[in-house]
């Protein structure tokens, strides 16, 4: 097929004139600043940039974690801004999965129950076989009974990353995903949201500080002061380093 005739991608997610400002007057700052962002299906994004530059800020608003104060989040075709707060919690839950550098795992619930948390909380039973076969792939197959203080940091990540998979969402969102693990493990998370994209079709967008993990992705959005500055598509370590040096960081 030509370049010409490969379809066009459909936005997973998109921020249209995004700003989130605090405080007013002197104190006002612009954590966002005229955002316009498209994140297409299929695709492996990382968001870059230096400390307070707005890019948690821009996934949290993306992910309906927080909320705009002027312009436009919608996860596929849905405006998020116009939800109530049940309707936002459902989107949530059915359509945005969640990685965050913390893990949050329930203590008390097993690693079984926790991959399945987002189903049984919407009252669904999933698609067993998608289940099995994300367990398999994260190798938590010997793990599934244990509970989050039984497992390692790194297998309580491999159970967050298969917990945002479960239900199959429109869109995860991982947060430093990487960033309390070491090196060999960040590597096999990385590697396995790499294949979730590559062989599974499911759309990531990472915030992440560390050009090594960017490296994993399609593409990568760099910010500054609140505004989009630069893309990068195919990117190595070493230009994604390249590039947050210039950005001053």
């Amino acid at each position: 097929m030509s370049e010409s005739a490969t379809p066009t991608l459909t936005a997973a997610a998109s921020a249209v004139d995004a700003f989130k400002i605090y405080g007013k007057g002197d104190s006002e700052v612009r954590a966002l600043d005229g955002v316009t962002v498209t994140f297409d299906v299929g695709r492996f994004t990382a968001i870059m940039g230096p400390s307070g530059s707005g890019k948690s800020t821009l996934m949290h608003c993306l992910a309906g974690l927080d909320s705009l104060t002027s312009g436009t989040v919608r996860i596929g075709d849905t405006d998020i801004s116009e939800l109530s707060d049940k309707a936002l919690t459902r989107l949530r839950r059915e359509q945005v999965g969640f990685i965050f550098q913390a893990y949050n795992l329930i203590p008390t619930l097993t690693a079984l129950e926790n991959i399945r948390l987002p189903l049984d909380l919407g009252g669904e039973s999933g698609d067993q076989a998608w289940i099995d076969q994300v367990v398999d792939a994260v190798n938590l197959r010997d793990r599934l009974d244990h509970r989050p203080s039984e497992l390692s940091g790194g297998q309580q990540q491999r159970v967050a990353v298969a917990r945002a998979l479960a239900s199959r969402p429109r869109i995860i969102f991982a947060d430093e995903p990487t960033g309390n693990l070491d090196s060999r493990t960040g590597t096999e998370i990385l590697k396995f949201m790499r294949r979730a994209v590559s062989e599974f079709g499911q759309t990531i967008v990472m915030v992440t500080h560390d050009a090594v993990a960017a490296s994993y992705a399609d593409r990568v959005v760099f910010l500054a002061d609140g505004r989009i500055v630069d893309e990068m598509t195919e990117p190595t370590a070493d230009r994604v380093l390249d590039r947050m040096k210039s950005l001053g960081n």
